[in-house]
């Protein structure tokens, strides 16, 4: 087994890293989209193929990153080039874990700015800066809320400090100590206003909203909705979760680790459907309003009932909070590599990372207000990151990281550090072999809008190619493995 030049700190417990990779997956996004698109797409049904989609693509290869870290012991970077140097293959491959860092670092520069509207709304819910009569009012705050670039720019900055300050104070006292007390108070938030939503009026339409078995609404199109989440919920081919893995005590099994963060990722983002939907419904409002649900609506909702200073106050601290965890995972990565190869202490390497990032989410920031004519080929600079990292190297990434792992490593490496017996070991071998890298190439040409994948109407096609890519990877695969020593 490889080791790192000095000792890796590790979490105290199993319970750390889930809490961490939670928090990591658990985003602004998880918060409303989620939500959102089950009611959209069929409820019950559509969480169902939700299940199986993070089953079929993102549990296989969250468990190869979080074994690539564990097994690697470093960054991204570090942690691949380890593990691909033990298995006798080429350090080209290392290139897998620089785009992963970048992808998490250039995220993480236009996240700050989104996470930084939480930050604003919670304090404008403090100071009653929330007060409205309409949708069209609460639209308007929120324009003016992005056309100040100091008022954006001082939220985007506490961000950015807040993120680093927990960070340079490590993995154990850092990161852990912040993220045991941040998601548990964010369940209990949830808790309590679902315990509301139950009184509210709403709650009977919120739960048929999110839960009604409606198979026929269930398209083709939010199948690809349901491919897609999954495998951007948890936080893949960002470098967060390989580099959170590099954590994890030798002992702790991956599987059950890995099954417990995405049963704990889509508990959160229902609950968080419980807590919104019902004040929705109560107040006549539109379910359907995407983001404009959490910065336009439901401050409008806050307002008309009873004690919803209090329960908007709970809404925002914990959407800050959900911010804030995924910020923090993000910039690990690049933290991480900055000590291990530089020679900086965790604080230095904290805020010297920060004085960049401040500087990129800056340029990100002004996409809103003084830069908003700045823009190639019809987009911003902060529409260019998002661009980029959706739809390019998070797909590409994952991609690269399943083939590594089905095609490229010693099988022996993987199996010795999942733990896992013959027929379980070969059911995720099948699956990151063949089933998640489908997925991954059917999300990646949707996203790039190359073709309309039709699940109702190519399903036969699609099981077709399955079986067809199982044949020719079997067949192929002791030649691959012999191509990729021998480069």
């Amino acid at each position: 087994m490889t080791t790192p030049a000095q000792p890796r700190t590790q979490w105290l417990g199993r319970w750390g890293f889930i809490l961490a990779a939670t928090g990591s997956a658990v985003g602004l996004g998880n918060i409303w989209k989620f939500p959102y698109m089950t009611g959209e797409y069929g409820g019950g049904a559509f969480v169902l193929v939700y299940l199986a989609c993070i089953l079929a693509v993102g549990v296989p290869v969250m468990m190869t990153e979080i074994a690539l870290g564990r097994r690697g012991r470093g960054s991204p970077v570090d942690a691949i080039r380890r593990v691909v140097t033990e298995s006798g293959r080429t350090s080209a491959w290392s290139l897998l874990g620089w785009m992963a860092m970048l992808c998490g670092f250039m995220i993480l520069s236009f996240y700050v700015v989104v996470a930084g509207w939480a930050f604003s709304y919670l304090w404008k819910m403090l100071s009653g800066g929330l007060a409205g009569s309409g949708v069209e009012e609460m639209g308007a705050i929120f324009g003016a809320n992005n056309a100040n670039p100091f008022n954006l720019g001082f939220w985007s900055t506490l961000v950015t400090l807040l993120t680093m300050l927990i960070v340079g104070k490590g993995v154990q006292k850092g990161i852990e100590k912040s993220v045991s007390w941040m998601m548990p108070g964010m369940v209990v938030m949830l808790a309590i206003l679902i315990l509301y939503g139950v009184f509210s009026g709403g709650f009977g339409q919120a739960v048929h909203f999110l839960f009604a078995f409606n198979a026929g609404s269930l398209s083709s199109e939010g199948m690809l909705a349901a491919l897609g989440h999954a495998f951007f919920t948890l936080s893949l081919a960002s470098g967060a979760i390989l580099t959170y893995g590099s954590y994890l005590p030798a002992r702790t099994s991956i599987a059950r680790t890995t099954l417990s963060v995405a049963l704990a990722d889509t508990v959160v983002a229902l609950m968080a459907g419980l807590a919104i939907f019902p004040v929705i419904f109560a107040n006549g409002m539109d379910p359907g309003e995407g983001p404009g649900l959490i910065f336009m609506s439901l401050p409008l909702a806050f307002q008309a009932m009873p004690l919803g200073t209090l329960f908007g106050i709970l809404f925002f601290i914990m959407l800050s909070m959900a911010a804030l965890t995924s910020s923090i995972s993000m910039v690990e990565a690049t933290v991480s590599w900055l000590c291990d190869n530089k020679g900086l202490s965790r604080r230095t390497a904290s805020w010297s990372t920060g004085i960049v990032l401040w500087l990129i989410s800056t340029l990100a920031m002004l996409s809103f207000n003084v830069g908003a004519d700045w823009t190639l080929a019809g987009k911003h600079f902060f529409d260019w990151l998002d661009y980029l990292t959706s739809r390019w190297m998070m797909p590409l990434g994952g991609l690269g990281m399943a083939l590594l792992a089905g095609f490229v490593l010693k099988n022996a490496i993987m199996r010795e550090e999942f733990g896992l017996s013959g027929p379980v070991y070969a059911l995720w071998l099948f699956m990151v072999r063949y089933v998640s890298p489908l997925g991954i190439v059917v999300i990646f040409i949707d996203a790039l809008g190359v073709a309309e994948v039709s699940f109702a109407r190519h399903w036969p096609w699609l099981a077709a190619l399955l079986l067809i890519a199982v044949v020719l990877g079997e067949i192929l695969s002791p030649r691959l493995k012999a191509l990729f020593k021998a480069a």
